[in-house]
C-alpha cells in the first residue's frame, strides 16, 4: 500500500495542507481528521497543495465535497493548488473547477483569501 502524508503549516490566517502520496479509500480518513482538526481550531480558510500527490480516488474527492460547505458557512473556503495534469483532469472531469477555486501556485491560492 502506498504511503499518504499530510503536512500542515499556517501562513497568515490560512491553513495550508500539503498532500503527498496516495489519497484513496484507505487513507481518506486521515484527510478527514486533518479537516476536523482545522475545524476544532476554527481554521476555516484552507489551501490544499497537491504538488506531491500522485493519486486520488473517488473516496479522496468525497472528502473535499464533505467539508466545502462547512468551511463556506463559517466565512472560509477550501482553495486547491499545485495539481499535476493527471490530478487536475480527474477534478475537471467531475466538475470540481465549478465548485472549487483551483490555481497553480500556493502563494496565489493564499492570496485569494
Amino acid at each position: 500500500m502506498e504511503e499518504f502524508i499530510i503536512s500542515e503549516k499556517k501562513i497568515n490566517n490560512v491553513a495550508v495542507l500539503l498532500l503527498e502520496g496516495y489519497l484513496d479509500a484507505h487513507t481518506s480518513g486521515e484527510l478527514e481528521k486533518a479537516f476536523e482538526s482545522l475545524l476544532t481550531k476554527e481554521n476555516h480558510k484552507i489551501v490544499v497543495n497537491f504538488e506531491k500527490l500522485s493519486y486520488i480516488s473517488s473516496a479522496g474527492l468525497g472528502v473535499f465535497m464533505a467539508y466545502i460547505e462547512t468551511m463556506r458557512n463559517n466565512s472560509g473556503d477550501i482553495k486547491l493548488c499545485g495539481m499535476s495534469d493527471k490530478i487536475y483532469n480527474i477534478f475537471d472531469m467531475l466538475g470540481f473547477p465549478v465548485l472549487f477555486e483551483i490555481v497553480k501556485l500556493e502563494e496565489e491560492a493564499i492570496s485569494k483569501f
